[in-house]
């Protein structure tokens, strides 16, 4: 019996190990960026307070958590946690001007566990819900605190 709790918690602590050495993390995000190994990038016809008011807004009506922006270094990042298919993700959005009417939007989303097959953002919904939110602005009208309906693709 004593050899059989033995292998069960050996068993046990690899497939912890093994969770655990798979989890990405904030400070990932930001390496990948950096090493330009990930990421989706696209230019937009607004400004880059327009820019990053949108990214954080995005990333509100998609379920973040809290943003943790760092206006100085043109990033911000967020996390979602779990749901019903996914362990999260950790994500960041770079927000560069370009010039005073177009901004460059990087966005780099990692799933949480990357054995996990669903996360709960991806760089091209992220982009979707952005240009979204650009033809709002463009429109004159506030972002709303809701996300909106989803455009037909």
């Amino acid at each position: 019996m004593s050899k059989k709790i033995h292998l069960l918690q050996t068993v046990l602590l690899l497939i912890f190990i093994v969770l655990l050495s798979g989890c990405s993390t904030m400070n990932d995000v930001v390496r990948v960026k950096e090493n330009g190994s990930e990421g989706t990038t696209k230019v937009y016809p607004i400004n880059e307070d327009q820019g990053w008011k949108i990214a954080k807004t995005v990333f509100r009506w998609e379920g973040a958590d809290a943003i943790e922006e760092h206006r100085d270094r043109n990033y911000m990042l967020t996390s979602s946690g779990m749901d019903m298919v996914s362990y999260g993700a950790v994500m960041g959005a770079w927000i560069e001007p370009i010039d005073s009417e177009n901004t460059k939007v990087t966005v780099v989303t990692k799933r949480r566990l990357t054995l996990n097959v669903f996360t709960t953002l991806m760089e091209s919904t992220f982009h979707r819900r952005f240009a979204q939110a650009v033809k709002i602005v463009q429109q004159g009208k506030p972002l709303p605190h809701i996300a909106p309906k989803r455009e037909a693709e």
